[in-house]
């Protein structure tokens, strides 16, 4: 591997390091920004209410129910480009990545401090009120460990992108494995848990920067978050 990364003709180039690279990050940004638009909303408004909670829940499910691959190839066979197109490895990752969204966002907000709904309640604040400004800032943790495993999730598994002649970090460990290479394969594979990695720390700091004082001190203290005052 060592060998692999000392040789410059390997970062650069149409199938160079840092255009795999770029080409793992379009797919990752572009899956995480439609799964975050896609989950969030019905979430947020879902564990604001309490209503067709199991309804979404188990929806969501089914992208962990399908196998990814199966799922990338269920997606190729039922779009007009098939495998040429970016699509159904983009649908693949938005539906292994949505479910934990929800999930956790739900849980998130129906775990808010009663009391401090009710006291936004009684300050006279509206329904959409109290769910951004009081049960959403609660729900950060939650959410965001919801996120966390969705950004995981969809790192490793864009690599199958590779499988069906697509780009990123993927194409150095299929292409390591068809010549023999076995710097580049692992290369590949060291890069793309690197970047898993890298991703989750830069959360875990956004996690603290965005958490509500109330609810670090009661994590802190050993208590659940959902217990913290607004």
């Amino acid at each position: 591997m060592i060998d692999y990364l000392s040789d410059s003709d390997h970062w650069w180039g149409p199938a160079g390091i840092v255009q795999r690279l770029i080409e793992h990050l379009q797919f990752c940004g572009v899956a995480l920004a439609l799964s975050l638009l896609i989950a969030l909303p019905p979430a947020i408004a879902i564990g604001h209410t309490g209503r067709l909670a199991f309804l979404a829940i188990n929806v969501s499910n089914i992208g962990r129910a399908i196998p990814s691959l199966a799922f990338l190839a269920l997606a190729a066979s039922t779009m007009p480009h098939g495998f040429s197109s970016r699509w159904p490895t983009i649908i693949a990752l938005v539906a292994l990545a949505v479910p934990p969204l929800i999930t956790n966002t739900y849980v998130g907000m129906r775990q808010a401090d009663a009391d401090a709904v009710s006291a936004a309640k009684g300050m006279g604040l509206s329904p959409v009120q109290v769910a951004l400004r009081v049960e959403f800032p609660l729900a950060l943790p939650l959410m965001i460990a919801g996120l966390r495993t969705s950004v995981t999730n969809i790192i490793a598994t864009a690599t199958l992108a590779a499988l069906v002649t697509q780009g990123g970090l993927g194409r150095l460990i299929v292409d390591g494995q068809a010549q023999a290479d076995r710097g580049q394969q692992v290369t590949g594979a060291v890069l793309v848990a690197g970047l898993a990695l890298l991703c989750d720390g830069l959360l875990v700091l956004l996690a603290k920067r965005l958490t509500p004082g109330p609810v670090v001190r009661r994590i802190r203290l050993g208590r659940s978050p959902a217990s913290a005052s607004a």
